[in-house]
C-alpha cells in the first residue's frame, strides 16, 4: 500500500483551552518501529481523558470537576503540577486520541506481515509485562505517545486487537477506553448474576457501557443520569432509572431495594455524591470508580466504609485480557455501539465542545474516514 509521507492530524500544542488543538495537513506519517503496527485510522472516540490531559485537570491542585468553562479555556496556567494521568511530564506537541479503530497497513520489525489488512481496535494501555500486577500500565495512547486524531497511528502489535465483525469504524471506536474501563470496573468489583448495581453517569461513554456490561452479567441495573436520558437508558437495558436531579438519592434507591442495600456501585461521577453512594451499599458491598467528572474531592463517611466492611476500587489501567474479552462480546453481538454524534477530524474542537455539554447518550466519535 502506498502510505503518504505526510498526513492530516490534530495536534495538541500544550495545556490549555480548545485553541491548543491545531489541525494540520503536513504532519509526518509515523513509521512502525520494532514490534509495532501502523494503523490507517478509520475513527477515534472522544473521551474524558482527552479533555483532562489538555486542560491540565489531572493536577492534584485542581479541586473541581470538568466544567464547560474549564474545558474551553483550560486550568489556570499558574496552577502547579499540570501533567497527565499519572502526574508525570507530558511532551508537546502531542496527537491525542485513545480510542482507535482502523486497519493495519504496515508492520515493523518482528511483526508478522499477515497482520496487514486486519480490522482492529486498539487497547490504549501500553504495558510493561515484567511489572507487578496493577503496575503494568506505563504509557497511554494519546498521552505518552501519539494517538488516533490523525490519519495514521503506530502502536505495539499486542495492543491492536483484530475484530471479526462487520461494523463500521465509527461504531468500533466506541469500545476502546470507555468499555475497557467499564469492564474492568465490574470485573474488579466481582459483579455477578442476580446482584443489584447502581450506575452513575449512566448516559456517558463509560456509564452506558456499564449498563450493557452489567446486563450481560444478568444483573439488576439502577441507572442514574439526567432526567432527559431516561427513555434511552431504559431502552438500553436499565431496569430502573433515578434522575440525577433527585434531591434524596439514598431514599430513592431504598424505595427500589429496601434497607438491605445494593451489592455494587459503579461510579464515574464522584464529587458530592460519594457519601450517599456508600450509604446505599449493603454490608460487604463494593464501590468501584473510573472517573470523577463532578469533582475529584469527595467527603467519605468512614463509618460506612469500616462498619459495613466495604471494598473500594479505583480503575485507571485495565489488565491485558480485558480488551480481548470485549472483542468476544462484540463478535458475538452481546454488546452494541452507542454513537450519539460524529464529527470530521478537522472539527475536533467542535466535537470536544459538544462533549463538554454532557447532553449525549453514548459516544461522540471523530470519523477520520469521512474527512479523507
Amino acid at each position: 500500500m502506498n502510505i503518504p509521507r505526510m498526513m492530516r492530524a490534530v495536534v495538541l500544542m500544550g495545556h490549555g483551552g480548545l485553541d491548543k488543538l491545531e489541525y494540520h495537513e503536513d504532519i509526518p506519517t509515523p513509521r512502525p518501529g520494532k514490534g509495532e503496527v501502523l494503523i490507517r485510522v478509520g475513527a477515534c472516540g472522544v473521551n474524558n481523558t482527552d479533555l483532562n490531559t489538555r486542560t491540565g485537570w489531572y493536577s492534584p491542585n485542581v479541586r473541581t470537576g470538568m466544567t464547560e468553562e474549564i474545558g474551553s479555556r483550560g486550568i489556570d496556567p499558574d496552577t502547579a503540577d499540570l501533567g497527565n494521568w499519572d502526574r508525570s511530564s507530558l511532551a508537546f506537541p502531542r496527537i491525542q486520541g485513545a480510542a482507535i479503530a482502523g486497519r493495519i497497513v504496515g508492520v515493523g520489525e518482528g511483526v508478522d506481515v499477515q497482520r496487514i489488512g486486519d480490522r482492529v481496535m486498539v487497547d490504549p494501555v501500553i504495558r510493561d509485562p515484567s511489572a507487578p500486577l496493577r503496575e503494568e500500565g506505563v504509557r497511554f495512547v494519546g498521552s505518552e505517545c501519539d494517538g488516533g486524531y490523525a490519519e495514521y497511528a503506530a502502536v505495539p502489535v499486542e495492543n491492536a486487537f483484530t475484530v471479526n465483525a462487520d461494523i463500521p469504524y465509527v461504531e468500533l471506536a466506541t469500545f476502546p477506553c470507555a468499555f475497557t474501563t467499564a469492564e474492568e470496573m465490574l470485573e474488579r468489583a466481582r459483579l455477578k448474576a442476580g446482584e443489584v448495581v447502581v450506575i452513575t453517569g449512566a448516559a456517558g461513554g463509560v456509564g452506558s457501557a456499564n449498563v450493557q456490561l452489567a446486563k450481560r452479567r444478568g444483573c439488576v441495573v439502577i441507572a442514574i443520569a439526567g432526567q432527559g436520558k431516561r427513555s434511552k437508558l431504559l431502552e438500553l437495558g436499565a431496569d430502573h432509572f433515578i434522575p440525577r436531579e433527585t434531591p434524596n438519592m439514598v431514599a430513592e434507591v431504598e424505595k427500589l431495594v429496601g434497607p438491605r442495600g445494593v451489592d455494587v456501585v459503579a461510579d464515574v461521577v464522584g464529587g458530592d455524591s460519594i457519601t450517599g453512594l456508600l450509604r446505599v451499599l449493603k454490608r460487604g458491598g463494593r464501590y468501584t470508580t473510573g472517573g470523577a467528572i463532578a469533582g475529584p474531592i469527595s467527603e467519605v463517611d468512614l463509618r460506612d466504609l469500616i462498619y459495613k466492611d466495604l471494598e473500594m476500587y479505583g480503575i485507571a489501567n485495565p489488565v491485558a485480557n480485558t480488551t480481548g474479552n470485549l472483542v468476544q462480546y462484540i463478535e458475538s453481538g452481546e454488546i452494541k455501539a452507542m454513537v450519539d454524534k460524529t464529527f470530521p477530524l478537522a472539527q475536533l474542537r467542535d466535537a470536544q465542545a459538544e462533549f463538554m455539554k454532557k447532553s449525549h447518550v453514548g459516544k461522540i466519535v471523530i470519523d477520520v474516514d469521512a474527512s479523507a
